[in-house]
C-alpha cells in the first residue's frame, strides 16, 4: 500500500530546479560573474586558515611574534569576505586591501619558514627530515591562496 502523497512526488520539479540553478552558475563563471561567491569562499577559507595555524602555532608557544600575524589576520579577511559578498563597493575596497595583507603575510611566512629549515640540524641539507619535522614550508602558501581568491574576487564581476 501507498501514501496517497508520496515525498517523491516533487523530485522532477526540483531536478529541474537545481539544473537550472547549476546552469545559472556556470555562465556567472563563464562570463566572470564570480564576485560574491570567492567573496563567500575567501571568508570562509581565511577563518578555518587561521585556527589551524593558531593550533599549530600554539604548539610551538608562539615563539616568534610574527606567528599571532596570520592568526589576526583570518577574521580580517572573513570579515572582509562577508562586506564582500553582501556589498559590491567593499569587494572592490575592503577585501583587496585585506587579501593583499593577507598574500604578503603568507609570502612572508613562506620566507621564515624556510629560514627555521635552514636553522635545523643539517639544515636543507638534511632537508626531508627537516621539513617533516620543522616548520611547514608550504603551509604558509596555502594562506597565500586564501589571500589571492579574495584579491580575484575583488577584479571580478558580480553574479546576476
Amino acid at each position: 500500500m501507498t501514501a496517497p502523497f508520496s515525498r517523491h512526488e516533487k523530485s522532477p520539479e526540483l531536478v529541474a530546479e537545481a539544473l537550472v540553478g547549476i546552469d545559472r552558475m556556470v555562465r556567472n563563471i563563464e562570463t566572470g560573474r564570480f564576485e560574491r561567491s570567492l567573496s563567500a569562499v575567501t571568508a570562509v577559507g581565511s577563518l578555518v586558515t587561521a585556527a589551524e595555524i593558531f593550533f599549530e602555532h600554539d604548539k610551538a608557544s608562539f615563539g616568534d611574534p610574527w606567528m599571532w600575524a596570520p592568526v589576526v589576520l583570518g577574521p580580517v579577511g572573513a570579515a572582509a569576505g562577508v562586506a564582500g559578498f553582501f556589498s559590491r563597493r567593499m569587494a572592490k575596497t575592503a577585501l583587496p586591501v585585506a587579501s593583499a595583507l593577507i598574500v604578503a603575510n603568507g609570502l612572508q611566512g613562506t620566507w621564515l619558514h624556510a629560514r627555521g629549515i635552514a636553522e635545523k640540524p643539517g639544515g636543507f641539507g638534511n632537508l626531508r627530515y627537516n621539513m617533516e619535522m620543522g616548520p611547514p614550508l608550504l603551509a604558509p602558501l596555502l594562506v597565500t591562496m586564501v589571500g589571492a581568491m579574495g584579491l580575484l574576487a575583488g577584479i571580478l564581476r558580480r553574479e546576476r
